[in-house]
């Protein structure tokens, strides 16, 4: 730290008045400054100190010292200033810097006679210990440099005072690191002096946070500093002994004391509680600021998730430091990609921690060669969680173009031991050697990772595949370090020769590609593995990892597909790598495990009816198969040679992680079923990455105009092949997968890329010898060709070609003739050349439209004369490329028309239709069209257009349309067409088998097809290496060889060949046996999750996608959760499967969620995918019972959920004669219901509403209440003056609705309140969603029902006032009556009842937008005949009674627990209560020094309720001088009360006294109160027989001696008829007379106890008659 102490200055000449001089000194713009002191020589000899943290100075450092002269409070005279440099200082640090008689300087810099005297010095505090070298600064603190920290030295400012003053801490929590613990759930909980504040609770060791505390204070600054802030994080699903993880405790006087009063973004090292030796348990990142009066917090303008470059460790000192060094074996490189540069100087870059390393520039070369080890000093537990490695270009003197990067996960390459319960010690960081994959370019979207995980190359790292890179990292714990960097010898470069290269064969089938947008060019797939199949790079040998170029044709509801049908395409790459099959075989046995695990899981959860018997059965299900799979043993790496250090030791904390959860299941319960195998499926995946899988993962990009626009990323071990067996081979090797493309980041996020299905193979290629992918179908290989001719002169032929050559590829690019082509090597030419039209691209773009809009311009110029007459063209298409004139036009085959040719008006053109505009050569189109026809105007055009429909089709001939197509696409006899295979067209447009009288190109497809030879133990297509073009015989390319770098690829379209572009042949798999299939949906319900937002949904309907087809529910009207109880049927579905393969891995049904906008466009909300159930005949075929289905938002939120299932039934030869559909399924009105057998079962009930008003709503006009169940509704009368009257003008609501008595198909019921506002606006002003209904149902014709309270809108729950009943009051018989009235009062009474008891209730805020009134629920009978049950509200208070005058009487007994106010402790509380625009008290009735004041008062106030409603109590603390602070407050609502059916406004009394201390206090008497309380219940009043002492009451008969077994003595009673009521009132569980105890919060401390306050409240309605006698409970007075 900096220390300056500042001793005296000297002011000449002598001011006129007695200076009261200090010193402001700034330092790196932080000010300190000193007390005041009078006279022209002032001397302070006061210190000043700054810490330094991890900038010390440096040599332009400097002091500028101000001196002032303190005149007025509000304001300081400038006498001078000076600048002191610190270099000196900075180059001997441990000296001390004296400067004496400083010379200051005026306002215009010139010398003046004052002086100042200081000296400056570096301190070094030994109680702060280094951790780690200096860039790793790890400061300790503990009480001894806390207390050093607040010496007097330091300036305080207003510290020292004695009054207190207001502070403010705020903890500010953002991420944890490497916290210790397994499959913990973290929760931080942050104390600040006693008040705690809890985060939310988070799963994983590196949970994120960003949660953010205050706590304010008005405190002595000295007591203030010595208050304590403790962070703690604990595991919330441990128990309490066993949650702690960590801790970290400090005072507020070191945080105050930090430079700008703030801890910024530090870590902090957690140890647990008396167990320091244990080490530290874990990183907390936080920022901590402790503010007084006018300071000011830092502002941090980082973003909560950006990294430090510089990393602080906070620690309390008796934690010991574990040191450890990281040693990076850095190897070398291979495959470096440099992009267009054509060489570079490769460096590797090493980042952990912040700290960066990097190895010594190298030759230029793709394959650097480094030999250097770098060391890491580190602290175990590491702080960071994973290691960055990044290759940079340095040849240019500055290592800025960064060439690809990698990381390293340590959680991957360390194991702390808590992975597993038990005696495991886990083991030190460690990897390799192995080759990390390098990537760069294009990253892919953002996505947000799951809790616990870590950053992985997916979200940092690029997808183009840049390199490898072959390190190893090893961690020693040693005293002594080794130098940073330094060469590694020979020997050891030998260990990467250990990996010798082997050959890989990658074969592809695409089976279909549905679910994309539309795309105008023609499109086509590549999939590469590292470089190799990389079409833009020339360095490798060009391989078939492309497909041949395809259209996209429209589904013909909202998606387009590629029609391949039975021509699937196949792409086959080669490729070398190392041999890691034995790492890859352990990898997938877990993927396995986890994935069995998962798929159990997810259909354990949408069994949502705890009921349901298939819940159990899927529980043990799930148990069943994690013990087998648990008990699969992992292949060994003891044994194996190329193992190294990482491979055992995870190998070792897999198998006995694999031995546990095998133990858990065999003894799991049935309890708690989900969360236990999330617990699981957390472990397992903890273990499951393989960081050292060091061969790149396939890369499949949908590329259209020579641009990669989507890619999918398929890990290599998911399809990688491996000798030993299926299990451990990966999942989807051999076998069909769907696979979802995704935008790269920033690009086309609107629309849905594409949805594969391809069938995937890699392995070694001596393993391949008899590849056979699908179950059926045969492999195509052929070369191809397009011979082009143009049209001069009437007549075709090379002439008038300009740049396309005569023979070319399909795009035209590149010359392709056919006696330029040889057969690959272990291949030969099978037949002749052919002509082969490819009539994928002839197909009709039009195909699965309904109606296609045709538009055809009538172009007209301006002659000499002025005169417009018919142009050269005179019909073209918009972009002016010629067409057929409008009569020559014809209707296609299967279209027809509806109404002939018409001109279209709807945009800016005149009445004629005509536009016109300035032509500009050479095009001679205008660039601006106007509506306005002027003199300089010389072409106009109209547009005519005309809607041709497409032929309705017959029954029985739905498939007809499908089947042309595939018939069109089969086609290959010329003879019968009498054609010889030309197209018409060009590059730019479709071209088409009929030549056009406009056509001036053609083109045809020559084929070649090859064969292979004889068997040479590979399969054949791994063989098809290299170009079949014979120029490329003079240029082999080599795979490791360079050859000359190439400029980025152009649009070649129409410019001379490029040698670039590979001549590879083309590889087909034709399926020429079609399966159908009809495909059943059933579709219940929808709904929300996210139960914070108010969501209805507009006009909702479903589309089901299944592959190129797609349907439609029917659209519903708007609702919170639409019903639709529909199926959706597809019939004849065309698959190019082995129906075995499908039932495997069926295609993905996508059910997606749209609505309607205001303007009534659809806008998706939600899409939720899975396999259908497949059933190869009806055999063993059962419905598929309904589950429920995430609905999976843009960004991948599950917000919703749908209630659907799906199941895929194959048309066997039998089914086929029966009438579709195959299964039976209910239809009505054109739509098809679910079926019975699956369709919940309903029931008629009664839904009754006492909605009394609305409260708590601001700025409405004229409000209603809309209620929405199972698709009916209600709506309520507007409330006409909600200012006046706030109740509705009608209080009873009925309605009936047909609701499934499953639980797990309730609909929920949606309380909307809709404003009427002006010009016919209606807005959603709240809105509350009752998903769980039960405790609505009741019986109607039970009379002992318990009422339950109705949900707020603000989702807040009703005040509960009730929750104590007072013991029952018995007097001494056998005392004086006149002894008795002497010492008996109030005060006695509450005594004997409470026993001193202190019973609280639970208090709520004052809740916002709600809704007055109850629900009840219940069956009500189908047939109208049938007896209707009785109305549940038909006795409540009449709406006519509303507002009603009240007289309300508040008791206040006492307080008890109130928070000190004052610094010696206490506080002088005082009471004020306001209710409506009343407030009653007074500030000079307080209570001084005390925290349990005895007030003794009652309050009488006169109110409207319900517009008066909320009785507020309010306790403030009595201050002299300052503003009164508020202790605290609570609300009452006093309409709940006063409508309460249990008598709430006033308590029952035990006994009826006509006199005495304890005389009746309410308005009615008992019997007046029974026969109310029975007229509301529906009963017949109650009949007294005053001769008999008895009552008849709800037919039975009761009797006063029951109740009084001896005749009572106490004079004050009443008439017998009244006791014997009142004891019968007793039984009808109404409210008793009782005493309050209410929580007291304050708004500064919100949701913190301030208190409590013991009151009780009565209320008398005016119109009841006149209030009954106080009761006074006036305090004691002492008697002599």
């Amino acid at each position: 730290m900096l220390r300056v102490v500042v001793e005296s200055a000297s002011i000449n000449p002598p001011l006129s008045t007695t200076p009261k001089a200090f010193v402001t000194v700034y330092f790196r713009d932080m000010m300190k400054r000193t007390r005041v002191e009078e006279g022209h020589d002032p001397i302070w000899n006061e210190t000043l100190i700054w810490h330094l943290w991890n900038q010390p100075l440096e040599n332009d450092s400097f002091l500028k010292v101000i001196l002032q002269d303190s005149v007025s409070k509000k304001k300081e005279r400038f006498i001078g200033l000076a600048t002191v440099p610190l270099k000196r200082l900075a180059q001997r640090p441990k000296e001390v810097m004296f400067v004496r008689d400083l010379i200051l300087l005026n306002h215009s810099m010139k010398p003046t006679n004052c002086t100042v005297t200081l000296h400056v010095a570096q301190i070094y505090d030994q109680d702060t210990e280094m951790t780690g070298n200096e860039e790793l600064l790890g400061s300790t603190v503990n009480e001894v440099t806390q207390k050093k920290l607040m010496v007097s030295g330091l300036p305080m400012h207003r510290a020292l005072a004695s009054k207190p003053q207001h502070f403010q801490v705020r903890v500010k929590v953002f991420e944890a690191r490497q916290l210790l613990g397994n499959n913990i759930k973290p929760v931080v909980k942050v104390n600040i002096a006693d008040q705690q504040h809890l985060t939310r609770i988070k799963m994983g060791n590196n949970p994120f946070f960003n949660e953010i505390f205050f706590q304010n204070f008005h405190e002595v600054p000295a007591k203030f500093f010595e208050e304590n802030i403790s962070i703690e994080v604990v595991d919330s699903a441990a128990s309490r002994s066993k949650a702690e993880i960590g801790r970290f405790q400090t005072d507020i006087g070191f945080i105050y004391h930090s430079p700008g009063h703030t801890l910024l973004r530090k870590w902090l090292g957690l140890c647990q509680r008396n167990k320091t030796t244990s080490g530290v348990r874990g990183y907390l990142k936080v920022t901590i600021c402790a503010l007084g009066v006018g300071d000011q917090a830092l502002v941090d303008q980082k973003l909560p998730y950006e990294q430090n470059t510089r990393v602080q460790i906070f620690k309390s000192k008796e934690v010991p430091v574990s040191l450890a060094y990281l040693q990076f074996f850095i190897y070398c490189a291979e495959d470096l990609h440099f992009g267009t540069h054509k060489s570079a100087t490769p460096v590797l870059e090493v980042e952990l921690i912040g700290d960066k390393l990097r190895t010594k520039p190298q030759n230029p070369s793709d394959n650097p060669i480094w030999n250097q080890i770098l060391t890491f000093q580190i602290q175990l537990p590491c702080l960071s969680s994973y290691i960055k490695f990044r290759v940079m270009d340095c040849s240019k003197y500055k290592c800025q173009d960064e060439i690809g990067s990698a990381s390293l996960c340590l959680s991957q390459i360390s194991s702390t031991g808590e992975e597993i319960q038990g005696m495991y010690s886990g083991f030190l960081p460690c990897f390799g050697p192995s080759f990390l994959t390098l990537r760069g370019g294009k990253k892919p979207p953002f996505r947000t990772s799951e809790e616990g995980t870590c950053i992985m190359d997916a979200v940092q790292h690029g997808l183009a595949y840049r390199g490898r890179i072959f390190v190893e990292i090893v961690t020693k714990i040693k005293s002594q370090q080794d130098s940073v960097m330094k060469d590694l010898s020979q020997e050891v470069t030998q260990v990467e020769m250990q990996y010798y290269r082997q050959k890989y064969g990658l074969c592809v089938i695409f089976l279909s590609c549905t679910m994309m947008p539309k795309f105008k060019d023609l499109i086509q797939f590549e999939v590469s593995m590292g470089h190799y199949g990389n079409k833009t790079d020339p360095n490798y040998k060009p391989l078939v990892s492309t497909t041949q170029y395809s259209p996209v044709i429209y589904d013909g509801t909202t998606y387009h597909y590629v029609p391949w049908y039975n021509t699937k395409p196949v792409v086959a790459v080669t490729s070398n790598w190392e041999d890691v099959g034995f790492r890859m075989n352990c990898l997938n046995l877990l993927h396995i495990t986890r994935d069995r695990l998962k798929t159990n899981l997810d259909i354990l959860k949408s069994i949502r009816n705890p009921r349901d018997p298939a819940l159990l059965q899927q529980w043990e299900k799930l148990l069943k198969e994690l013990q087998e799979d648990c008990r699969r043993p992992l292949p060994c790496m003891t044994d194996q040679p190329r193992a190294n250090s990482l491979d055992r030791n995870k190998w070792q904390l897999r198998s006995q992680l694999l031995q546990q959860l095998a133990q858990m299941a065999k003894e799991a319960k049935p309890v708690n079923m989900v969360g236990t195998a999330k617990e699981w499926l957390h472990r397992l995946n903890a273990v499951i990455p393989e960081p050292q899988e060091s061969l790149p993962d396939v890369l499949i990009w949908l590329m259209s105009r020579q641009q990669r626009v989507a890619y999918a990323r398929v890990p290599a071990h998911t399809v990688l092949f491996s000798p030993a067996g299926p299990l451990s081979s990966g999942k989807f090797c051999g076998k069909i997968q769907n696979i979802l493309l995704q935008y790269p980041e920033g690009e086309g996020q609107d629309t849905f890329p594409a949805s594969l299905r391809v069938c995937m193979w890699l392995g070694n290629v001596k393993y391949s010898k008899n590849l056979k992918l699908l179950q059926q179908g045969s492999m195509v290989v052929y070369a191809e060709t397009y011979e082009n001719q143009a049209k001069t002169r009437d007549d075709w032929g090379q002439q008038g070609l300009y740049h396309c050559p005569n023979f070319s590829d399909v795009m035209g690019r590149k010359a392709l003739p056919k006696t330029d082509f040889k057969a690959p090597p272990g291949w030969h030419w099978k037949d002749d050349w052919v002509v082969e039209p490819q009539r994928r691209l002839l197909l009709d773009i039009d195909i699965n439209k309904s109606q296609v809009l045709e538009e055809v311009y009538e172009n007209q110029l301006r002659n000499a004369t002025g005169a417009w007459v018919p142009a050269a063209i005179p019909n073209t298409d918009v972009n002016g490329q010629p067409v057929e004139a409008l009569e020559n036009v014809k209707c296609p085959q299967g279209w027809h028309f509806k109404k002939n040719w018409i001109v279209k008006l709807n945009h800016a053109v005149d009445s004629e239709g005509w536009e016109y505009g300035v032509g500009i050569p050479p095009s001679g189109l205008p660039q601006i069209w106007n509506s306005v026809e002027k003199t300089y105007h010389s072409c106009r055009r109209r547009r005519w257009v005309r809607v041709r429909f497409r032929n309705h089709k017959e029954l029985g001939q739905e498939r007809s349309q499908e089947q042309e197509t595939l018939s069109f696409l089969q086609m290959q006899d010329l003879s019968e067409e009498g054609k010889e295979g030309w197209e018409y067209g060009t590059f730019d447009s479709r071209f088409h088998l009929d030549p056009q009288p406009t056509s001036r190109f053609r083109r045809r497809c020559w084929h070649r097809q090859l064969a292979p030879n004889k068997d040479r133990g590979v399969a054949s297509i791994f063989l098809l290496e290299g170009s079949l073009a014979v120029e490329q015989k003079d240029q082999p390319r080599k795979e490791m060889e360079k050859t000359r770098s190439w400029q980025p690829w152009k649009d070649l379209r129409h410019t001379p060949e490029d040698p670039r572009i590979p001549t590879t042949p083309f590889i087909y798999y034709i399926l020429n046996k079609p399966h159908y299939y009809q495909l059943f949906c059933y579709i219940y319900q929808a709904r929300n999750l996210m139960y914070n937002q108010i969501l209805t949904f507009q006009e909702p309907f479903i589309q089901v996608v299944f592959l190129n087809h797609s349907l439609c529910t029917q659209t519903l009207r708007s609702s919170a959760a639409p019903t639709w109880s529909q199926s959706i049927i597809f019939q004849h579905l065309l698959l190019f499967e082995d129906p075995k393969d499908t039932r495997e891995n069926p295609p993905l049904v996508v059910l997606e969620l749209w609505q309607h906008d205001s303007r009534g466009n659809k806008i998706l909300w939600g899409r939720s995918m899975w396999p259908p159930v497949v059933w190869l005949g009806l055999q063993d075929w059962v419905f598929t019972p309904l589950r429920w289905h995430p609905l999976v938002r843009e960004l991948g939120e599950e917000e919703g959920e749908i209630l659907a299932s799906c199941e895929l039934i194959l048309e066997t030869q039998k089914l086929k004669e029966l009438h579709p559909p195959i299964l039976s399924i209910p239809c009505k009105d054109g739509i098809y219901l679910l079926p019975k057998n699956i369709q919940p079962t309903m029931k008629m009930m009664a839904i009754e509403i006492m909605a009394w008003g609305l409260r708590n709503m601001t700025k409405v006009r004229y409000p209603q209440l809309l209620l929405e169940c199972g698709g009916e509704s209600l709506k309520t009368e507007p409330i006409s003056n909600f200012q006046e009257n706030p109740n509705f003008p009608t209080s009873t609501f009925f309605f009936t609705v047909f609701m499934p008595l499953e639980e797990t198909h309730a609909q929920p019921l949606v309380v909307k309140v809709v404003d009427n506002q002006e010009y016919g606006q209606q807005i959603v002003v709240g809105q509350a969603n009752i998903d769980f209904l039960q405790p609505y149902f009741c019986d109607p014709w039970s009379l002992n029902y318990t009422t339950v309270k109705l949900p707020t809108l603000s989702v807040k729950k009703p005040d509960t006032f009730l929750d104590f009943v007072y013991k029952k009051f018995w007097f001494d018989s056998s005392k004086d009556e006149e002894v008795y009235e002497e010492e008996v009062d109030w005060w006695s009474k509450l005594f004997w009842a409470t026993g001193d008891a202190d019973k609280s209730l639970n208090y709520n805020h004052k809740s916002y937008h709600t809704l007055k009134g109850l629900f009840r629920i219940y069956p009500f009978p189908e047939d109208p005949e049938a007896p209707k049950p009785p109305r549940q509200f038909s006795a409540w208070p009449e709406i006519e009674d509303f507002p009603q005058m009240c007289l309300v009487r508040v008791y206040l007994i006492r307080a008890i627990n109130l928070q000190p106010q004052d610094y010696n402790g206490l506080c002088d509380p005082y009471v004020i209560l306001k209710l409506g625009q009343t407030k009653l008290g007074s500030r000079d009735s307080y209570y001084p020094n005390t925290l349990d004041p005895i007030f003794g008062m009652m309050y009488e106030l006169t109110c409207n309720i319900p517009l008066e409603k909320d009785l507020e109590i309010q306790l403030f603390d009595f201050d002299l001088i300052t503003a009164d602070d508020e202790i605290g407050s609570t609300v009452i609502d006093l309409e709940n009360r006063l409508l309460s059916g249990f008598g709430a406004r006033c308590g029952l009394s035990k006994s009826y006294c006509k006199s005495g201390p304890f005389k009746w206090r309410d308005q009615m008497t008992p019997s007046y109160l029974l026969y109310r309380y029975a007229k509301q219940k529906g009963l017949p009043p109650p009949v007294f027989d005053l001769e008999g002492d008895s009552l008849y009451y709800n037919g039975e008969t009761f009797k006063l001696q029951s109740f009084e077994s001896a005749p009572p003595t106490y004079k004050h009673l009443g008439p017998k008829k009244e006791r014997l009521a009142l004891y019968i009132l007793n039984t009808q569980g109404l409210v008793p007379e009782h005493v309050e105890t209410r929580t007291l919060h304050s708004n500064s401390q919100p949701g913190i106890d301030q208190g409590k306050i013991q009151m009780w409240v009565d209320i008398f309605p005016k119109m009841l008659g006149p209030p009954g006698p106080q009761v006074n409970i006036s305090p004691r007075k002492p008697k002599r």
